[in-house]
């Protein structure tokens, strides 16, 4: 018998999405989507409605909905190179994360902007190189990333020291940043009054990546503090197989 399709029959070719993409789809189908089909159709009647906005990295290793266990609808996120958020500038010049921010505090009316950096970061990382070594710069200073990254600048002034590309120090700019980036939150106009009125809280994280813990950071300190220790205690416990 023949495999050709017939006449009318959907033709699925690999060719138009990549093909982990087409089998995680079907395993999508078949799991999740079954199982959460009326959240979807409320969803799609009733618009989204999320009390939390996380600004986090693009790197493919830390996804916040897989981190929190989110549902459709729970989170709204935004990722960028380094989970930066710059600071208030309005111009002509886009700047898609501005944009993001004032929709979700704006429009949607979040509760919480979490900034949540994490360990081994490559865009940290690569600025730290680049400052330690300006003749081996791995980053395009005449593009995009190159002038990105130079919102890190002021963290990397904020540690008070000459730096280098040891992972201790590299680990210490990351949680800097998080830091200036919510200061820098902080020079949006609708974000500063809501806060001061209650409206509105910021909080910083930072994800573990090959431990998978999860840390919060203390303003009034300035620490970050682990959390959820005995879950976490337990979760490395428990048997691997």
């Amino acid at each position: 018998m023949s495999s050709e399709p017939e006449k009318g029959d959907p033709v699925i070719d690999s060719a138009l999405l990549p093909q982990r993409l087409l089998d995680g789809y079907e395993a999508f189908l078949g799991g999740r989507f079954e199982s959460e089909q009326h959240r979807f159709r409320e969803l799609a009647q009733t618009g989204q409605q999320p009390r939390v906005m996380i600004i986090g990295c693009c790197d493919s290793r830390v996804s916040p909905e897989v981190i929190f266990d989110a549902r459709p609808g729970e989170i709204f996120v935004v990722r960028n190179v380094a989970n930066l958020a710059p600071p208030y500038a309005p111009d002509g010049d886009l700047h898609g994360t501005s944009a993001a921010l004032e929709f979700a505090v704006m429009g949607l009316r979040v509760e919480h902007i979490v900034v949540m950096g994490h360990a081994g970061c490559g865009g940290v990382r690569a600025y730290a190189e680049s400052e330690a070594d300006p003749y081996a710069r791995p980053l395009s200073p005449g593009d995009f990333i190159g002038t990105w990254m130079k919102l890190i600048e002021p963290a990397a002034r904020g540690l008070g020291d000459a730096g280098g590309t040891g992972a201790e120090y590299i680990e210490r700019l990351a949680h800097e940043s998080v830091k200036r980036s919510l200061a820098n939150l902080r020079t949006f106009p609708c974000i500063n009054i809501l806060e001061s009125r209650g409206k509105l809280k910021l909080h910083g994280a930072y994800f573990g990546v090959a431990d998978g813990k999860l840390e919060a950071l203390d303003e009034a300190s300035g620490h970050f503090v682990a959390l959820a220790p005995e879950s976490y205690a337990a979760a490395m416990a428990a048997p691997k197989f």
